[in-house]
């Protein structure tokens, strides 16, 4: 069964779930083009949240042109997606192979993926590593940056271990500046 609108989809399961008969796969895209029906759920990121919080032991399939791999690894560890596949030439064959490794309770992520996300994201970015990027991102200064994370409630806030994590992490990445480092959380939309 097929819906062409994410208010559609979350309709079915909502219907699915009424009728004792909820879906076990949800197979979503990312991105729609807009036409003039008003939508309230107009991405497939928000779709799957949605869906989640409906049915959280709905298995989720993203099927995208996107390619970026931060984007789909945070997918993966904020939505709890279960399998990724890239609309391309093979994309049938990798469907059947996603469909079937989920159904197996294992999550589908294709080996160019894999390669991808090690190759690009040589450091796993925690929350608080997003908090001072994204300050230095929006202008602050290094030295202000810990009084930032004070407020925020983050346990090491002194200016000397924002300093030690940001080297930690440009380290990883190969980078030596901290514009660098801003540049490539925003191309990979970490921030």
């Amino acid at each position: 069964m097929y819906v062409y609108y994410c208010d559609d989809a979350l309709l079915r399961l909502k219907v699915g779930i009424q009728e004792h008969k909820p879906f076990e796969l949800l197979i979503a895209d990312l991105s729609f083009e807009e036409d003039t029906r008003e939508q309230k759920i107009n991405t497939g990121a928000a779709l799957i949240e949605a869906a989640k919080r409906l049915q959280p032991d709905l298995r989720v399939l993203v099927f995208s042109a996107e390619s970026n791999p931060a984007v789909i690894r945070g997918l993966f560890e904020k939505l709890g997606i279960n399998g990724y596949v890239r609309k391309g030439r093979t994309d049938a064959v990798d469907l059947r192979k996603a469909i079937e490794t989920i159904y197996k309770n294992k999550k589908y992520i294709p080996y160019e993926f894999q390669q991808a996300i090690r190759t690009k994201n040589a450091h796993d970015f925690t929350l608080y590593d997003t908090m001072i990027v994204s300050q230095l991102a929006q202008g602050t200064l290094q030295k202000d940056i810990p009084t930032y994370l004070e407020q925020q409630g983050a346990r090491a806030s002194s200016l000397s271990s924002v300093e030690k994590r940001l080297n930690q992490i440009k380290e990883a990445l190969g980078f030596t500046k901290n514009e660098q480092l801003v540049a490539y959380c925003k191309d990979y939309k970490i921030i």
